[in-house]
């Protein structure tokens, strides 16, 4: 081989190796992080209050955490704690009532609640001015239209015994959710049960003037339940316990800039259903986070948080308005672990 030949060959295997180090920098240099799949069900509809969960999805919050979460509506709390506890579900948003009841019969539950987002229930008693039915006393003899399955129908042992009532004092009507509201404003019930931020604006929504209404939330009324809470289960909890603190960090993050600029959140429901009125959605948000989120405790305790002794009384509660055979452990049902340090969750009015 001539002199002019061997110089070629020697650059072209300069430039081949070159070009195998060039093309395999970035992966040294940039090595590819696989993310963990969440499966996360809402409790249900796509609403206002679900906005902070949409808006840490849209805005990439899950996703820095190393993420990628799905997120689905749900059709009540017990479904939710359902498909969590069948594995269809990581994780989810349910009441923690539910969650309660759930383990009392399996005392192996399959999963906890990590981060206390409603730290109250939402559960109250809806009458309208005129039937002259304004206190708890005022309900005797009463006849209230729910589902089966609804949370006040479910604590009303909880609510009576509150207030002086005897359990069995009122007549329960059971209905379809859809026609709840619309019973009462016809006056063919003399009250009905539901989610405060649900019941006042559908009332509202059938032509019920907010003056003409009387709210008696369980939580102004001696009840101490908690409300709706994230809920992981037990084999992600094992397997993965940074996905899960990745989860509710992210969730924390989003939950503040949705109490900074509830207006900027919702359109994040806007966005996954187009079909939702913004400005009724809106209302409901806000309704949501001054009455269920940022209460007197969670001034205190932070976002998320539960103390010990209200925990215990709202197991008690729960297992007593339930009639369930067995109280499950606090330290089972909800687990502290996961949230973020205090300064990261603090809030004010």
């Amino acid at each position: 081989m001539n002199t002019a030949k061997r110089t070629t060959l020697k650059r072209l295997a300069a430039i081949c190796g070159m070009a195998a180090c060039v093309s395999l920098q970035p992966l040294l240099a940039s090595p590819v992080h696989a993310s963990t799949s969440i499966n996360f069900t809402l409790d249900w509809r796509f609403e206002g209050p679900s906005a902070p969960f949409l808006l840490a999805l849209d805005k990439g919050y899950f996703a820095e955490e190393g993420l990628s979460v799905n997120i689905d509506s749900g059709n009540g709390s017990a479904g939710a704690v359902t498909r969590v506890a069948t594995g269809a579900y990581d994780m989810g948003l349910a009441d923690f009532n539910a969650l309660v009841e759930h383990a009392a019969a399996h005392p192996d539950a399959g999963m906890q609640a990590v981060y206390m987002l409603y730290n109250t229930t939402p559960a109250a008693v809806f009458t309208l001015k005129d039937s002259g039915i304004d206190t708890p006393a005022d309900l005797a003899g009463k006849t209230l239209a729910t589902p089966v399955f609804d949370a006040g129908r479910k604590a009303w042992p909880a609510f009576a015994s509150h207030n002086d009532l005897a359990v069995d004092s009122v007549t329960w009507q059971s209905v379809d959710p859809a026609i709840r509201e619309t019973l009462l404003a016809r006056r063919q019930v003399d009250g009905i049960t539901g989610f405060y931020f649900t019941s006042l604006l559908n009332l509202e929504a059938r032509g019920i003037a907010p003056e003409m209404i009387t709210v008696m939330p369980y939580a102004d009324f001696g009840v101490a339940l908690y409300g709706n809470a994230i809920i992981a289960s037990d084999k992600l909890l094992a397997e993965n316990p940074e996905a899960v603190a990745g989860f509710v960090r992210a969730f924390n993050r989003a939950l503040l800039e949705t109490l900074e600029d509830p207006a900027a959140a919702v359109k994040h429901v806007k966005r996954r259903d187009a079909l939702v009125d913004e400005a009724l959605e809106l209302r409901r948000l806000k309704l949501a986070l001054d009455a269920q989120v940022v209460t007197d405790e969670t001034l205190v305790e932070g976002l998320g948080a539960v103390t010990q002794a209200r925990l215990e009384q709202s197991i008690a509660e729960a297992v007593s308005a339930f009639g369930l055979e067995r109280t499950p452990e606090a330290a089972r049902l909800f687990n502290a672990e996961f949230l973020p340090e205090l300064s990261s969750r603090s809030v004010s009015r």
